[in-house]
Parts: C-alpha cells; sequence; structure tokens
C-alpha cells in the first residue's frame, strides 16, 4: 500500500512533508506529488501517472490535492482515500458544491475537516458523504482549513482507517 498525496491550492510536493513524514514514521509508504496550477481537472492524469492505478493506491491530499486525488480515484480504482481539508465549496458559496463526482467514488474514503473550515459547512459535509459508499468523517474541533495543528492527531486517524481496508 502506498499513499499518494497532492497539496493544495497555493502549495507544492514539498509543503506535503510534515503527512509524508509523518505517515512513514507510521509505517506507511508515502509521497506527495506536483501538481499544476488551475482547475482539478487538468491535474488529474497528472496526479494518476505519479501514482499508479490500483487496489494498491490510496490516494490523498490537502484541499485541492485531496479533490483531485478523489477525481482521479474513478478513473484509477484507487483502494481508497484520505482526504484533509476537502474543499466542499469556495467560502460563502455552499450553493457551489464540488460533489458532482462522489457518487462515482466506489473506494473506502475517509474525510477530516475543522469545525471552522470556510471550504467545508460541516453540516453540508455530513449529509453529502452519503453519496459515497463506505465513507466516514472526521471533525478536529476548532480547526479551520488545514489540520497542521493538529497533524498528529489527524495522521493517526488516516492510519487507522488504512489499517481496516488492507
Amino acid at each position: 500500500m502506498r499513499v499518494v498525496l497532492g497539496h493544495g491550492a497555493s502549495g507544492n510536493a514539498a509543503s506535503m512533508k510534515p503527512y509524508v513524514v509523518g505517515f512513514k514514521r507510521r509505517g506507511i509508504d508515502a509521497i506527495a506529488v506536483d501538481l499544476p496550477r488551475g482547475g482539478a481537472e487538468r491535474a488529474v492524469p497528472v496526479f494518476i501517472k505519479a501514482s499508479g492505478r490500483g487496489h494498491e493506491v490510496i490516494g490523498g491530499g490537502q484541499s485541492f490535492g485531496g479533490r483531485v486525488a478523489s477525481m482521479a480515484a474513478i478513473e484509477a480504482d484507487f483502494g481508497g482515500l484520505v482526504l484533509f481539508s476537502y474543499p466542499l465549496h469556495r467560502p460563502g458559496f455552499t450553493d457551489q458544491l464540488r460533489t458532482e463526482h462522489f457518487p462515482k467514488i466506489k473506494c473506502p474514503t475517509l474525510f477530516m475537516s475543522g469545525d471552522r473550515d470556510p471550504f467545508a459547512r460541516i453540516d453540508l459535509l455530513k449529509e453529502k458523504i452519503k453519496l459515497i459508499p463506505n465513507s466516514g468523517l472526521e471533525i478536529f474541533k476548532g480547526q479551520g482549513h488545514g489540520l497542521t495543528a493538529v497533524l498528529d492527531d489527524a495522521l493517526d486517524v488516516a492510519t487507522d482507517f488504512l489499517k481496516q481496508i488492507k
């Protein structure tokens, strides 16, 4: 099993180093991928080229990178998804949800989100993840968009999730 992580819209593969190192410390192989700027659709083939395909691959990432991984999972048949701060909507635009692909996701999916994330109203997230069979949500109290302040806890939750889907 290998976790392949995409970065947030303002980051790069290097910005995912704490996640990669954290997973490796927990005995899970992980790498980060540099994604092109712009639309998530443009980044999907880049993500798949770096990750490969099949159930041995666990897609994931922070914000934009998680969205890209979730879209790639449909085509690449990933074994699971670990999504840190999924950007459900732009701040203030809760009528423009980024969920059109959710019903096509077939692998176990873990969402991890702060309860103060302006990109994901928790009530909407709880409702929309029901579109994905075998999905779950871990909420981190007091956290906004990004879980770096609670990264060890988030990685522990992700590791437990990954052990269950082996």
